[in-house]
C-alpha cells in the first residue's frame, strides 16, 4: 500500500487463499503459510503511531471489525504524554483481514491469492521477476521478498547462479504454550509480559472481548512440556496472581505450542530484489516487535525508492532496523540464559551492567514507580532503544508474585 500510494504498480502474490466467508476469519481462515496465525500477538504503540500517520484507514477497518483501544500506561494516573502508549488490539486473522481489504481497494495494488512462487527470473547478475507454480512468470523492476522467517529466497538465488544473502542465524531457544479466551475483558493487573522463575507469561488483549494468555519457556525445559495439557496449563497459571484471572472465561482453543524460533539477520545485496520484515530480520516474538519492525522496514523501502536509491536499501536497513534487531536479540539471549539457569537452580549473574540496569528498571516499574514504568514502557513499546530512566540499586530478581521453581513443578505433577 505504501509503494502504490507513491505511484508504483504493485502485484502481491500470496500462496494462501482468502477467507471463504468474510467476517469469519477466526473460525474459517486457514493460513498454512503463517505459522503464528492463531497465536497471541499485540501491535505496539510505535506500530499504531506509524499506521496513524501512513495508513489511518486500516485502523478504521480494524476498529470496525471489533479492534479494542488499549493504552499500555492505562494503570497510571494519566498525563498528556501517555497518548504515545496508545494502540489498538486485535487477533491476527482479524487484523490481517482489515489490512487485506484495504490493500484490495488501493489503486495500484493487484492482489493474487493461491499463487506460489517457485523461483526467480534473472537477467545477468540481477533479479528481474519470479516464476510461479503454474508455470507462469511475472517480470518486475523490483522483487520484494515478504516471505517471512522461512523465506526460500536464499535457495532461489543460489539456484539462479547468484550469490546467497549473508546470514546470521541462531536458535532463540524459546517455546510458547498459548490459549485464547472469550468473555468479559479481564482487568490488567500487571505488565502484559510478566517474568517469573524459569518462565514468562504473556497476557494480551484482543478484539471483540477475546484475548490470549501464554507461557514462554525454554525448549530445553522438559518438565514444562507438560503445559501442553490444558488441565496442567490451567493449574500452573493459577499460581500467578496477576495473570490467573485471565483464564476465568470460556476458552476458544486448547493449548497451542510453537517452537523452532530463530534470531536471524539476512543481508540481501543482489540487484533487483530486497527482503522486508521477517524475511530480512526476525527475532523471538515474546517482545511483540515483529510487526512493528516490519512496518518500519516497509516504510524505509518506500522512502529509499522515493529517493531513487534502491541499491542503498541494505545499508539503510543496517542503520535504521539493525539497532532494533540487536537490542531485541540482546534481551532474548540474556532472558533465555536466565530461564535455563533457573531450571537448574542457579542464579544468572552476567557481567553486563546493561542487563543489571534493565532488571533494576523492570523491578522499579513493577513496584508502581510511575517514572520507572513509563521509562520501561518507552522501550517495550519501541518508542526508544535506550531507557529514559535507569534506577540505581538492584531490585528483586522476580518482583511479581508467583510460584518458585519447586512450587511450579509440584503443581505440574499434581495436575498431571
Amino acid at each position: 500500500m505504501l509503494l502504490a500510494r507513491d505511484g508504483h504498480q504493485v502485484t502481491v502474490l500470496d500462496r494462501d487463499l482468502a477467507c471463504p466467508t468474510p467476517g469469519r476469519e477466526w473460525e474459517q481462515w486457514e493460513r498454512p503459510g503463517v505459522t503464528q496465525f492463531r497465536l497471541a500477538h499485540i501491535m505496539l504503540p510505535r506500530w499504531h503511531a506509524v499506521m496513524s500517520a501512513e495508513l489511518p484507514s486500516v485502523l478504521d477497518r480494524v476498529t470496525a471489525a471489533g479492534g479494542q483501544p488499549f493504552n499500555f500506561a492505562g494503570s497510571l494516573p494519566p498525563v498528556p504524554s501517555d497518548s504515545r502508549f496508545h494502540t489498538i488490539t486485535a487477533r491476527r486473522p482479524i487484523l490481517e483481514a482489515a489490512m487485506a481489504a484495504e490493500a484490495a481497494e488501493t489503486p495500484g495494488v493487484t492482489l493474487r491469492r493461491g499463487v506460489a512462487v517457485t523461483g526467480l527470473v534473472t537477467q545477468g547478475d540481477r533479479v528481474a521477476g519470479v516464476r510461479l507454480s503454474d508455470g507462469d512468470k511475472i517480470l518486475a523492476e523490483l522483487v520484494v521478498d515478504c516471505g517471512g522467517r522461512r523465506s526460500a529466497l536464499p535457495s532461489w538465488l543460489v539456484e539462479a547462479g547468484l550469490e546467497a544473502p549473508a546470514e546470521e542465524r541462531a536458535d532463540a531457544g524459546f517455546v510458547y504454550y498459548m490459549r485464547h479466551f472469550h468473555g468479559a475483558r479481564p482487568e490488567v493487573r500487571g505488565p502484559l509480559l510478566q517474568h517469573h522463575d524459569s518462565l514468562s507469561i504473556l497476557t494480551l488483549p484482543g478484539d471483540n472481548d477475546n484475548w490470549s494468555v501464554g507461557f514462554v519457556t525454554s525448549v530445553r525445559d522438559k518438565p514444562l512440556r507438560a503445559l501442553r495439557d490444558p488441565a496442567v496449563w490451567e493449574a500452573a497459571l493459577a499460581r500467578y496472581p496477576l495473570a490467573a484471572h485471565w483464564a476465568e472465561a470460556a476458552p476458544l482453543t486448547g493449548v497451542v505450542a510453537m517452537g523452532g524460533l530463530v534470531d536471524q539477520w539476512r543481508t540481501v545485496t543482489t540487484p533487483g530484489v530486497v527482503a522486508v520484515g521477517d524475511a530480512a530480520c526476525c527475532t523471538n516474538p515474546s517482545l511483540g516487535r515483529g510487526a512493528t519492525t516490519g512496518l518500519l522496514h516497509a516504510r524505509l523501502l518506500r522512502d529509499v525508492l522515493r529517493a531513487g536509491l534502491p541499491t542503498s536499501f541494505a545499508d539503510h536497513t543496517a542503520t535504521e532496523i539493525g539497532p532494533w534487531y540487536q537490542t531485541t536479540v540482546w534481551f532474548d539471549r540474556h532472558r533465555i540464559a536466565e530461564i535455563d539457569a533457573d531450571a537448574t537452580g542457579e542464579t544468572y549473574q552476567p557481567a553486563d551492567p546493561a542487563w543489571t540496569g534493565a532488571k533494576a528498571l523492570y523491578a522499579a516499574a513493577c513496584s508502581g514507580n510511575p517514572e520507572a514504568l513509563r521509562a520501561q514502557l518507552a522501550t517495550a513499546c519501541m518508542l526508544t532503544t535506550t531507557p529514559e530512566t535507569v534506577p540505581t540499586g538492584i531490585g528483586p530478581r522476580y518482583p511479581l508474585p508467583g510460584a518458585t521453581r519447586d512450587q511450579l513443578l509440584s503443581t505440574l505433577t499434581t495436575a498431571a
